[in-house]
């Protein structure tokens, strides 16, 4: 009898075990355009984009200020893939002028907007409405880009 319990017992904590990595799985998916530095570092690492490094240097290796935050854009969409010519600026608060802009992922939630200087009509990258691969949003007509310490 003693012998049945342990062994249902045991065999209930290797059932728990097995179907957990799954549901870590599923939590680990990008589902945003606002993506962990590190899931930043990865893209910036595998793709096959033109990339032009502005702002300061990236380095995922650096613990990062609280007002930093790191934005890629790109000028093309690809199917579901962001690239073409990618700019990725990291810093501080500053407006972004990006003429071009398609598609961009930021490590923190940014502004983007449909004239230079800011202005115009702005969206807010939390809110994007097109989610593409890799952790970032179709965002066709993007002028300027809003980086906020907020």
């Amino acid at each position: 009898m003693q012998f049945t319990t342990v062994f249902f017992a045991i065999a209930a904590l290797a059932t728990i075990a097995v179907a957990s990595p799954a549901a870590v799985e599923r939590d680990t998916e990008i589902t945003s355009a606002i993506v962990s530095e590190a899931a930043m570092a990865h893209w910036l690492a595998h793709t096959d984009a033109e990339l032009t490094f502005i702002g300061e240097p990236f380095n995922p290796l650096l613990k990062r200020s609280a007002q930093t935050t790191t934005v890629t854009y790109c000028t093309k969409r690809i199917g579901p893939i962001c690239g073409g010519s990618c700019s990725v600026y990291t810093g501080g608060p500053t407006c972004l002028n990006t003429p071009g802009a398609a598609c961009m992922s930021a490590t923190k939630d940014i502004g983007f907007c449909d004239t230079t200087g800011c202005n115009g009509n702005c969206g807010d990258l939390s809110s994007c409405g097109s989610v593409m691969g890799g952790g970032f949003c179709y965002t066709p007509g993007t002028q300027s880009i809003v980086v906020s310490t907020l």
